[in-house]
């Protein structure tokens, strides 16, 4: 057989022949002729099986094809718009790999839960593909956000002895004869000093959160992505924060049309994702849950339906910032104008999403720190390292963390983040 090509370079070859490989998606026959879709990874193209094109064997075994059996087939390229991906294959030889078993998914509707348990073939399906290709393109534009504006790539271990915020979320083990060891739920205290070293750092990796939460936003396993950046201030925080989602959504919506049209997404909702975005303090936001007739308290921490009804006056992210320095982190530097608030800023995803990124100033005053961490009735012991941070040479300084699934979810339209993962893990499930 020729050298092999994938589907999706099929434009460079039309008129000649070329071998692709893959597997069967679908098929259907027409007396002398068999119709065998065939999927690689790349793309969907139609082949067509002539019986004057091939031999009586190679007729007969494309017959023997069941639903995703691997095989080879050889042909010429000719474009077809009518055709699954605009191109047609004319078999002349074809060659099968393995016949598969009778697969489980067969195209018609399935359960949830059923869809699920064989998530391990359910990544095969043509949403599941598109949402999965969407989320490879999210993650190489946060890589290439930060490492063209002069960031360094800093990775944070994430087996800890101590929590960032306490421990109460956390999935705990035993270390050695160390004690108690945890699965990290933010590299962001480690990642503060590689700001001190390098000056503007990002962490991403996975990160563990065991809070009992159903929801269709949470999940125990996922990524983050953290920037940390010396010498920058809340509001150079919200810039940053608002030129890397800008970054993101134009960069899915001028490379992954395919993909969006894959998933029906109303592209539209996302063309409207450019700077600059609403910003509101939460005592403006307190004030828009009034007046919609929700009986919310001032010093509450905002929930999920608090989230959506704020995000819904606006057509593009909102950042609302200076939260109740009760409801925040210990390290999250107080406003010096109003002590009650700190420096704080979380971004609201519209449609429903919520919140897809968190942040703050950071705490840069050591006796201030200090005292945070006593009110918080934390270990002082265990922040040691970090105090030393604002010991030798503290700065102020600001970073944030961007929850990765969120944003596949808010950008393909997804209804749960459980299919913006590859292998979801949630409170109710860790298999397959």
């Amino acid at each position: 057989m020729r050298p092999t090509v994938y589907i999706k370079d099929l434009k460079n070859h039309v008129g000649e022949e070329v071998t692709l490989k893959g597997w069967l998606y679908n098929k259907r026959s027409s007396g002398k002729l068999k119709f065998l879709i065939l999927r690689d990874g790349t793309g969907y193209i139609q082949c067509v099986v002539f019986k004057g094109n091939v031999s009586e064997e190679i007729f007969d075994s494309a017959d023997k094809l069941t639903q995703e059996s691997s095989f080879e087939v050889k042909g010429k390229v000719k474009a077809e718009p009518r055709s699954v991906g605009g191109y047609e294959l004319d078999v002349t030889d074809m060659k099968t790999v393995a016949i598969s078993h009778e697969y489980p998914i067969t195209p018609k509707e399935h359960g949830i839960e059923f869809l699920i348990d064989n998530r391990h073939l359910w990544v095969r399906s043509k949403r599941q593909v598109a949402i999965l290709k969407i989320r490879a393109r999210i993650v190489k534009a946060i890589r290439d956000f930060f490492d063209s504006r002069g960031f360094t790539l800093f990775d944070p271990p994430i087996i800890t002895p101590n929590a960032c915020e306490g421990t109460s979320t956390l999935f705990e083990m035993d270390y050695f004869d160390l004690g108690k060891a945890y699965l990290t739920q933010s590299g962001q205290l480690y990642v503060e000093s590689g700001a001190m070293a390098l000056g503007k750092v990002y962490s991403f990796g996975p990160t563990f959160r065991a809070e009992k939460s159903k929801t269709r936003r949470h999940l125990t396993e996922f990524w983050m992505v953290e920037p940390e950046m010396a010498f920058y201030n809340l509001d150079d925080d919200m810039d940053l924060a608002e030129e890397f989602l800008e970054y993101i959504v134009q960069t899915v919506l001028a490379e992954c049309k395919e993909e969006l049209k894959e998933l029906e997404r109303d592209t539209t909702k996302l063309e409207k994702v450019v700077r600059p975005f609403p910003r509101i303090s939460y005592d403006e936001a307190v004030e828009i849950l009034k007046k919609n007739g929700i009986n919310f308290e001032w010093g509450n921490d905002l929930g999920g339906t608090d989230e959506t009804v704020i995000s819904g006056q606006y057509d593009r992210p909102v950042m609302v910032h200076r939260y109740p320095a009760e409801v925040k982190a210990f390290y999250m530097k107080r406003d010096p104008e109003n002590l009650k608030v700190a420096l704080a800023v979380d971004v609201l995803a519209p449609e429903g999403y919520g919140e897809i990124i968190g942040g703050s100033q950071r705490e840069d005053d050591l006796d201030l720190l200090l005292s945070r961490i006593k009110e918080h009735n934390l270990p002082q012991s265990f922040f040691e390292w970090y105090l030393d941070l604002r010991r030798f040479g503290s700065v102020p300084h600001s970073g944030f963390g961007l929850g990765l699934e969120r944003t596949v979810s808010w950008i393909c339209g997804l209804e749960h983040l459980r299919e913006a993962i590859p292998f979801p893990r949630m409170i109710y499930r860790n298999t397959p």
